[in-house]
């Protein structure tokens, strides 16, 4: 077994021990199911960093008021997030406000695509309210949520989008294309530096600045 799950387990079980719960998510629960490499490690809890103080006491605690706090744990980092609920963007990239929530069925909801949208338990087990197996079964990448309403909050997500088109070798859903063909302009909203973050961690870069290239986003 990944020596990153193993960890994730062993801080699983602290949680445990504290009285709250702790999972995998995103990106980290879609490269295990996908057997790949797992890199980032993303954790959700329904802790939040006031109380993970009293047991994480070597945690860095920088972005504390967002619900988001960094571990070092025998080598590696995790980032550590509270389960949440975000409300209206206010400047097609952050939301206006933030509410913390004990509930995974609440926290899905703020997410993107459904294939980065399943969580881990201690256990091992997914956990899936959006239908995210399937669509990673059969290789699709679908917007959780109105699409539209999603691209529109944050335009980085088109970019995201095509990021994980490549890197996954997944088609994107028929009527979310036709929505983001729909949509390019919103793409010059975009912070370039936002972009450049998103070029970098993709594996196919080429492709990724031919499709921004196409779209008139040159870099």
């Amino acid at each position: 077994m990944d020596l990153k799950i193993t960890l994730f387990q062993e801080l699983a079980d602290l949680f445990n021990k504290n009285g709250f719960k702790l999972y995998m998510v995103g990106g980290s629960v879609r490269d295990y199911l996908l057997k790949m490499s797992l890199t980032d490690m993303d954790l959700v809890t329904d802790a939040t960093p006031l109380q993970e103080k009293q047991f994480l006491v070597n945690a860095d605690y920088t972005f504390e008021r967002f619900g988001s706090i960094k571990l070092f744990y025998k080598g590696v980092k995790f980032d550590i997030t509270t389960l949440r609920k975000e409300n209206s963007y206010i400047d097609s990239r952050h939301p206006s406000k933030i509410e913390f929530t004990n509930e995974l069925e609440i926290d899905v909801l703020r997410r993107d695509l459904t294939v980065n949208a399943l969580y881990l338990n201690k256990d091992l087990e997914v956990l899936d309210y959006v239908g995210g197996q399937t669509d990673l079964d059969n290789h699709i990448l679908k917007m959780i949520g109105d699409p539209l309403k999603r691209i529109q909050e944050d335009p980085l997500r088109i970019v995201r989008i095509y990021r994980f088109k490549y890197d996954l070798g997944f088609e994107i859903d028929r009527g979310l294309v036709g929505i983001i063909e729909e949509n390019y302009l919103l793409l010059k909203k975009l912070n370039t530096e936002k972009i450049k973050e998103e070029i970098r961690k993709c594996s196919h870069k080429d492709l990724l600045v031919k499709f921004l290239n196409e779209h008139d986003i040159y870099l």
